[in-house]
């Protein structure tokens, strides 16, 4: 297993240059087979490990959180970036004293995103976002770990699907110390393109939840990183309801002849003490 120091250089320098994909397990077992896939770096997902654990996505606690990222990481040996959804917490303070926490457990990355969980204004206040990444950036920086952080906004995915604004913060992110920025929900390249050359020269994350896009277009766009969330997750559970349903509703087990087969999923789980 790389040293938590090893896991972080090699983390920032995938960001330096190139595009590379960073998919997401949900636990330790697809976190093992992603790596052997060859995946350079893995990073959690709220959604998937909420749904593993019988939850709603930002349902599990700041606690529940921890332990899964320490688990992720002590099962793989490329680097980990955590989901670290909005803090735990809204007021920056609060922000900085979760984040200190998440620095002890080996993560290479974090992300801390600016959805307030309220529906009527689905978005943190400008400058109150500015501030929790600000306050993230301090406790990561006086930590000492120097993980890479990441400032997520969310507005194309909680309903404010503003383009303009999501730039005006990610702009102000960057500038307030993140090193990779981010807004899940793009879904056209001209969207792409505005973000990446709006941060530039920072690196940018984009999230890949459908068959919208390859990883050379992206690439050729200037994005560094390609995350896929909750994507494979839905994925496994698409294939699980489906052979269920079936068996609930018809008492048939055709679908069951989809699965991988016993001894080559077993042979993916030997190799490692």
């Amino acid at each position: 297993m790389n040293s938590s120091t090893d896991s972080r250089v090699i983390f920032r320098r995938l960001h330096e240059s190139g595009c590379f994909v960073m998919p997401n397990p949900w636990d330790v077992g697809s976190a093992r087979v992603l790596e052997q896939l060859g995946f350079p770096a893995l990073a959690t997902t709220s959604s998937g490990l909420a749904w593993s654990l019988g939850k709603r996505d930002n349902s599990v606690s700041r606690n529940e959180t921890i332990a899964h990222l320490r688990a992720i990481v002590e099962a793989v040996d490329v680097p980990v970036n955590a989901d670290f959804e909005d803090g735990f917490a809204t007021m920056p303070t609060d922000v900085a004293r979760n984040v200190k926490v998440a620095t002890t457990t080996g993560v290479a990355g974090l992300s801390i995103e600016d959805s307030s969980g309220d529906e009527a204004e689905p978005l943190f206040d400008f400058t109150l976002a500015v501030e929790r990444i600000s306050a993230a950036r301090r406790a990561i920086d006086e930590s000492g770990t120097e993980i890479l952080l990441t400032a997520r906004s969310e507005g194309f995915i909680v309903g404010r699907p503003d383009l303009a604004e999501t730039i005006r913060r990610l702009t102000a992110y960057a500038e307030a110390g993140a090193d990779c920025l981010y807004a899940p929900g793009l879904s056209t390249t001209q969207d792409v393109s505005a973000v990446v050359k709006a941060v530039a020269p920072k690196p940018v994350n984009v999230l890949v939840g459908s068959d919208f896009t390859t990883v050379a277009e992206l690439a050729e766009l200037g994005v560094r990183r390609i995350s896929v969330g909750g994507a494979l997750a839905r994925a496994a559970w698409g294939s699980f309801l489906y052979a269920a349903s079936e068996i609930a509703e018809h008492g048939t087990f055709a679908r069951l002849a989809a699965g991988v087969p016993f001894p080559v999923l077993n042979r993916r789980f030997t190799s490692r003490g």
